[in-house]
């Protein structure tokens, strides 16, 4: 079967609305919220179908370059309740059902 020019279409703009990362609740300073945005965003999608990866990229980026004690999680469907650092926390949605967590906790 063939797709409609609609079904095309409509198929883009969802690609296009959840190829963008939603920033659920962050605590980060603006500079530091956008580049482990980017780098969340980047690991997801080198690592499309392993979390553990793109969770492994992202924890050992933000030890570097913001000091130790950074945890990362991403999945589908999770509950969390964590202690963290003020100033130290980004919640975000990637990919349209991938759920990101980073957060600082010495």
């Amino acid at each position: 079967m063939e797709e409609t020019e609609e079904e095309k279409k409509d198929e883009a703009d969802y690609k296009r609305l959840h190829s963008f990362p939603l920033i659920r609740h962050s605590d980060m300073p603006e500079e530091m919220r956008v580049e482990t945005m980017e780098l969340c965003v980047t690991a997801c999608e080198k690592f499309a179908t392993n979390n553990e990866s793109a969770a492994k990229m992202i924890k050992e980026t933000m030890d570097k370059k913001f000091g130790s004690s950074w945890h990362v999680v991403i999945g589908e469907g999770f509950g969390f309740e964590i202690t963290h650092e003020v100033k130290n926390l980004l919640y975000m949605f990637f990919g349209g059902n991938l759920a990101v967590c980073v957060w600082k906790c010495s």
